[in-house]
Parts: C-alpha cells; structure tokens; sequence
C-alpha cells in the first residue's frame, strides 16, 4: 500500500498548474512553429509569430500565456492499493491546490470562476472549484492530468446525436465555421464519439490532453479507423480557409485528436471541444516519493522567432482622434494604438445597462465618448508591471450591448474574434470601427500598457472597468468605418487559394 500525504497532492497540483500558465507543452510550440514556417497568408503569419513570441517571452518571465487562466478540469486515476494521508475528500483535495496555484504571490493567476451562475455570478476570487473526474484502478499510484480551459475555446464546445451512417467528417466540416475565431486558431480539435452524451463530452476533453503528433501520423500513415478519421477530418478543416485568428490562412487545426468508446446501436453521438492557442495541460504520477517533479524550461525549445513592426505600420494616437481620421483605415491593415483606452466585459456592459436603465448616471470617470474600449479582464499586476497578461476576450459576447455604447459615443471596439452581422451595420452606420488584437498573446500585449487605473466597478475584480494608456499596442483593423470585415473575407479568399493549390 503506498501513502500519499495531502501536502505532496496539493503542492504537485498547484506547481502543475503554475507551470502551465506560462509554459507551453513543447509539442504545441513545435506544431505551431511548423505552421507558422508554411503560413502564406502575411496577416496570419503575423498572428502566428505574436503567438510564439508571447510564449517565449512567458516562459521567460514565469507570467500567464493568456488573461484567462481557465478552469481547471482535473482527471484522476486513483490505483485502489494507494492510500492519501488526509481527512479531506478528493474535491477539498484538488480546489486546495487550485487556491494556491491561483493566489501565488510570485504568479497570481486570473480568478475567473463565478458561483451562482444563473443568479449574482459572483466570483469565488480562487478559481475554485475544480472539475473533477475520478477513476479507481488497479496498481499503487495516482495519475493526474490536469487542464486549465479558458472560456474562449470552452464557448465553442458543440455536440450532436447523428443517426448511425452519418459522416462524422461532414458534421465537423459544416460544424467548424460556426465556432467562430473565438477559440483563437490554430488549436487543436478534440472529439469524443460514442458513449452518451455526457460521455461523449468528457472523452473530447480529455482527448485533448494527448500529445500533438499529427505530423507523425502523416509521416508513417495511418493505422487503423479513428487515425484515418483524425487524418480526414484535419485536411477537412484545413481546407475552410479559416486560419490563425479567423483571418485566412493554411493552418486552422494543429491537430486533431480523437477517443471514442461503445455506444448504443441507434446512436452517434459525437462532442467537439476546441482547445485554444494557450493550450494547457499536464500530466504527472505520484507514487508516494513525494511531490511531484517536472522537467526545467529549455528556452532552445522555441523557434527563433522575431516580432518585428514594419515601417508601414501606422501609429495612430488616440486621444482626441477625429472620425476622419479613422475612416482612412482599411481592412487588415496593422495599427500601433497609442493614447487611453477603457476597458469593459460582460458584467460592465451589463451594469452600464442597469444604470442607463434607471436614468442614472455612470461612474466618474466613465466617459465613452470619442474613445476605444477594449474587451479584457487582466490579470493583476506584480513587481513593475502596470497590469498582468491583457490579452483580448471574445468580442463576439458583447454584440448586444453595440447599440448602446455607440450610443454613448464610443468610437471603436478592440477584442478579438468576428463580429455579428448587426455588429458591423452598426459601425457601418455610426462610422466606427472594430480592431483585433491577438488572442494568446496576452504577455505580449500587456508590455505595451503603461499605466493602468481601475475607473469603475471595482467589485467586479478582473471585470471592473480599468483605463490604460498604451504605447505601440498593435491591432488588426478588422472592421472598418464602411463594415467592410476581414473575418469575412479573410477566410473566403484563403479558401478558394487553398482549392487553387491543390488543384495545380
């Protein structure tokens, strides 16, 4: 019988998951690397290179990959001759290990967990609790996978119950474009077949736990039915044109990863999880030695990859910036924002909309006239920083409040992701605009904010309403003035190229 003491749990579990809030598995740098060496497409290029660069730079500094530091999903496999010194049961377990991993002085991770979550959504301000999914099997040790799943890619979960004969290639294929770019591409597609629908969904997250190796399966062929699944259904996808961030591009998929198990015979049910550009997971074993030890960062793992300003890209400044001025932009184009923005999620649009409501003003120092607010919920500073990782949140969430900050005079969005249709006829119409920053480069992005102040909403924690100046914050036009939209076009075009390449 091996014994396991609580401390040696819960300090593996919250250095597991410090770790991969800044730490990229080295197979999905290696994966993106190699998409990024054959992307065509300059503005997906672009994106690719931000996203390598900020993993380098977080491993480096030891400070989140993205913003949204995920919920954590926990999948445990206890050996039934293993024995955890502890009066706490397995979920006190975990969300203990959560709530250091989260609360750490050194890295302090975004709190994003509400409880009440058909009512008061307030945050539990530790991330916790945890998901977690037990197994009992035979042997003496535990294993633990770990994962921390950012909202972005988690949203974009779909599932459907398809008759026996349907394609499963098919489904995906129509399926894929109607997530969106919120899950931030390129990512990996996980899918669970079979089983029942709860099932089903908990084999596609946890097939997303398995190494990124389709290169590999390339490479030797496939061997039996699920790999040439996984094979069809990765050239499918790539196929759509959509690209990094929704912009157009060879590579929407990294990989595609696939568990299945036996269903009943008049059933097909099939899940589909995207996991995002952040990508984090873990694995690791205890087996009453002590905590658990993980291998030290190479920095040689990551390509030698520049994130450099060309000498076209436009600085704007935005302070006192003329719809004139904005209306020369055009779609795709690279700006260098500089100036103050404000920013505001879902809960401050919903409070703004509260107090409109009532014929109550908005908090001092709330004015959205002639400004640009920025769609983010940061993490908290350390040292000299003047915020943590800002990254975008999906844009696409805050449709319904467009008509009301443009209302109040707002003069451009920043998020990332597309846009509804009624979105861009609303800009279209009130001569505004929507930029895209890139989502998985929060680090990168957060360098460029030099001063932060919260401004309203304090309550809200990573969902009050901050003001930043930025300098040299790079964004995408991605809607301009004349609701002309590159989420649109982007992967239009990038699709009949594609067709194009294979047909020559």
């Amino acid at each position: 019988m091996t014994t396991i003491t609580s401390d040696d749990f819960i300090n593996s579990i919250a250095n597991a998951l410090q770790r991969i809030s800044y730490a990229h598995p080295r197979d999905f740098i290696q994966a993106m690397a190699r998409a990024h060496e054959l992307e065509q497409n300059p503005a997906a290029k672009d994106a690719m290179a931000q996203i390598l660069v900020n993993s380098r730079m977080a491993a480096m500094g030891q400070r989140p990959i993205c913003q949204d530091t995920g919920i954590v999903t926990c999948f445990l496999k206890v050996g039934i001759d293993c024995h955890i010194d502890t009066k706490l049961s397995m979920q006190e377990l975990v969300d203990e290990g959560v709530r250091r991993a989260y609360t750490d002085a050194d890295n302090p991770l975004r709190a994003s967990v509400v409880a009440d979550p058909a009512g008061e959504r307030t945050n539990t301000r530790d991330n916790t609790p945890a998901v977690i999914y037990t197994e009992l099997v035979p042997g003496d040790t535990i294993e633990i996978a770990l994962a921390a799943k950012g909202a972005g890619s988690e949203n974009k979960s779909k599932f459907a119950c398809l008759n026996p004969d349907d394609s499963i290639v098919d489904w995906v294929t129509k399926t894929v474009p109607t997530m969106g770019a919120g899950w931030c591409p390129p990512g990996i597609l996980g899918l669970g077949i079979g089983g029942t629908v709860d099932r089903a969904m908990v084999l596609a997250k946890e097939s997303l736990m398995a190494p990124v190796n389709m290169q590999e399966l390339l490479d030797r062929g496939p061997q039996n039915r699920i790999e040439e699944l996984r094979v069809e259904i990765y050239k499918a996808v790539n196929s759509l044109g959509i690209g990094a961030q929704g912009l157009g591009g060879l590579t929407t998929a990294l990989d595609v990863k696939i568990l299945d198990c036996p269903t009943h015979a008049a059933s097909l049910p099939v899940a589909l999880i995207p996991n995002c550009a952040a990508s984090r997971h873990i694995h690791f074993t205890l087996d009453g030695s002590g905590p658990a030890h993980f291998e030290p960062i190479r920095l040689e793992d990551w390509p030698a990859i520049k994130w450099e300003v060309s000498d076209s890209v436009k600085r704007v400044q935005l302070d006192n910036i003329s719809r004139e001025e904005i209306a020369n932009w055009q779609p795709g184009e690279t700006l260098l924002l500089n100036g103050t923005i404000l920013t505001g999620r879902d809960a401050a649009h919903r409070r703004i909309q509260g107090l409109l409501a009532q014929g109550a003003p908005l908090p001092e120092g709330v004015d959205f006239k002639g400004k640009f607010i920025y769609y983010v919920g940061p993490v908290d500073p350390i040292g000299d920083e003047a915020v943590g990782p800002a990254g975008p949140t999906t844009s696409t969430r805050m449709d319904k409040y467009t008509d009301m900050m443009l209302d109040l005079g707002l003069m451009g969005m920043i998020g990332k992701s597309e846009r509804g249709q009624a979105t861009i006829d609303a800009l279209k119409v009130s001569k505004s605009v929507y930029l895209m920053a890139v989502g998985g480069a929060a680090y990168l992005v957060s360098k460029a904010i030099k001063k932060s102040r919260i401004v309203a909403f304090e309550d809200l924690g990573m969902e009050a309403i901050y003001e930043f100046t930025v300098e040299d914050m790079p964004v995408t036009v991605a809607v301009d003035t004349r609701g002309q939209a590159v989420h649109q076009s982007g992967p239009t075009l990038w699709q009949q190229k594609i067709r194009d390449l294979r047909d020559r």
